[in-house]
């Protein structure tokens, strides 16, 4: 089975043990919406994923199970088949794994996965769900993380306005225009960082936010690497706030603001964030610009709700 991508996107590498198939596909989405693999049972990956707000959930901090909160802004799920790591630090190497992090964290599903197995196993429907994906009689922690992931590269974003004025089938406004001049201008160095086509560089910058989270330094020990966290996608932007790794800024205007005046001098700062003295109604176009980035079609896209929808 094909996942189809638009024309100049590179084709996803899948593993060699989990191509996908409709069936696991399904049996992914299943299990993305299915609150078994929380503690609880109150939790699913769907309940701080949400489709509706790009995959995040609106929250300055992920609420996990049992009302604990996690310590980071839960992240978008979008285009993560092209994703070389996944976790604000890179701490996991593919998406087989990242499962893996929030079914064991206590202040997100707070369970084990041989836990999550003997639950999963108890139902009929799923294991039929398993064996037509996987061949496998019994649902164990190599089906779960395998189905996950193939549902999770179906998560494609890339038909924003912005996509669409580039093949010649929308137009934006001259505001619109002026915010994608000041974006793609090298002197402001938003796309840096933030690179077409997936509006990330995948790599790992102190912006100047003042924070006590190690970050990069997590995955690294080194201590240059501390409070660096990796380039967020802008894609769907406008529906994701909070914004920052911690969730500590409100508003995409707030964000802009941020960077106007050069962030807050922390002492890893990437030299690249400095004041950029835009005026207002830079400011306002550039936030014009961001908003053409929300693609709509992915938002409202039926084969990413749960099954019984």
């Amino acid at each position: 089975m094909d996942i189809k991508t638009p024309a100049g996107i590179p084709q996803i590498v899948y593993p060699v043990d989990n191509a996908p198939t409709e069936a696991r596909i399904a049996f992914g989405r299943t299990l993305f919406y299915h609150t078994g693999l929380s503690k609880d049972q109150k939790t699913s990956c769907g309940s701080c994923h949400v489709l509706s707000s790009a995959f995040t959930d609106g929250r300055a901090v992920s609420a996990g199970d049992n009302g604990a909160f996690a310590q980071r802004n839960t992240p978008t799920l979008t285009n993560l088949a092209w994703a070389p790591y996944l976790m604000s630090e890179g701490g996991v190497p593919s998406l087989e794994l990242q499962a893996l992090a929030p079914l064991h964290e206590s202040a997100e599903m707070g369970t084990n996965m041989m836990l999550a197995v003997d639950r999963l196993n108890q139902s009929t429907e799923l294991r039929n769900l398993n064996q037509k994906a996987y061949g496998r009689d019994s649902i164990d922690p190599y089906t779960i993380t395998r189905a996950l992931a193939c549902f999770q590269r179906t998560f494609i974003s890339l038909d924003s306005r912005y996509d669409q004025y580039k093949v010649g089938k929308a137009e934006l406004s001259e505001k619109e225009k002026k915010g994608m001049q000041l974006f793609f201008d090298k002197k402001n160095a938003c796309a840096e960082c933030h690179r077409e086509p997936f509006f990330t560089d995948y790599a790992f910058y102190d912006v100047g936010l003042h924070t006590t989270d190690p970050g990069l330094e997590r995955k690294t020990h080194q201590k240059n690497d501390l409070g660096k966290f990796k380039t967020p996608t802008l894609r769907n932007i406008a529906v994701t706030a909070p914004y920052m790794h911690n969730g500590s800024i409100n508003t995409l205007e707030e964000v802009i603001a941020f960077y106007n005046r050069g962030g807050l001098g922390t002492a890893l700062q990437d030299p690249r964030i400095h004041a950029l003295h835009l005026s207002l109604e830079d400011q306002q176009a550039l936030l014009a610009f961001l908003h053409t980035l929300t693609d709509w079609n992915f938002l409202q896209n039926q084969q990413l709700t749960p099954l019984s929808e």
